[in-house]
C-alpha cells in the first residue's frame, strides 16, 4: 500500500459492522469501474497469491456477480453477490455470501450487506464499505477468518492495477 493513502478497518461489535475506508491513487470513475466490471475485478479481487474468475456478472439492481477466488493449487472458493441499489460512481448496496460453483448460498457461513460509497478526495478516490452482519458471532467469524489481512492484500492488488491502467492511458 502506498504509505500516504488512507486505510481504516474498524469493527463495531455493538452494530455488527465492519467499516473499511481505503483511498486510491486514481480518479473516482476508474476506481468505480474496477469495482463494477468483471474484466477488472478478475485482475484484483482476491488476496495474493489467489486469483479471481467470474462465472457470471450482471451489474444492475437485481443483478449479481458469481465468482471464485482460486488458490495456486486450483482450489476454488466461491462467492455470490446480489446487487440491491446502484447509483453510478456514487454508491452501490449488495448482499454478499459464500456459495458453491452453482451459485447456491452456503448458509453455514456469514452473509453480509455491503454499502460501498465512492467519493473524491483531492485527485484520489475514497471508497468506504460498511459491511453489516446479522450477529456478533458472524462478525467475529469473518474477523477470525482473516478479513482485515485479506482486505489489505486485496486492495494492494487494486493499487497495482490502477498503476498499470494509468501507464496504459
Amino acid at each position: 500500500m502506498t504509505h500516504n493513502l488512507q486505510f481504516d478497518f474498524i469493527a463495531d461489535k455493538e452494530r455488527n459492522t465492519l467499516t473499511i475506508r481505503r483511498e486510491f491513487a486514481g480518479e473516482r470513475q476508474i476506481v468505480w469501474d474496477c469495482y463494477t466490471k468483471s474484466e477488472l475485478l478478475d485482475q484484483w479481487f482476491a488476496p495474493a497469491p489467489l486469483t479471481t474468475k467470474t462465472k457470471s456478472m450482471d451489474f444492475r439492481e437485481g443483478g449479481h456477480w458469481h465468482y471464485a477466488m482460486v488458490d495456486p493449487n486450483g482450489t476454488e472458493y466461491w462467492g455470490y453477490t446480489e446487487y440491491v441499489k446502484i447509483s453510478p460512481i456514487d454508491f452501490y448496496t449488495a448482499l454478499d455470501a459464500f456459495s458453491n460453483a452453482e451459485g447456491e448460498i452456503n448458509a453455514g457461513l456469514p452473509r453480509a450487506t455491503w454499502v460501498v460509497t465512492f467519493t473524491d478526495k483531492g485527485g484520489n478516490a475514497l471508497v468506504e464499505s460498511i459491511v453489516t452482519y446479522k450477529s456478533l458471532s458472524d462478525l467475529e467469524k469473518v474477523v477470525q477468518m482473516g478479513m482485515e489481512q485479506g482486505m489489505i492484500a486485496t486492495l494492494k492488488k487494486l493499487d497495482d492495477l490502477l498503476t498499470k491502467l494509468k501507464k496504459e492511458k
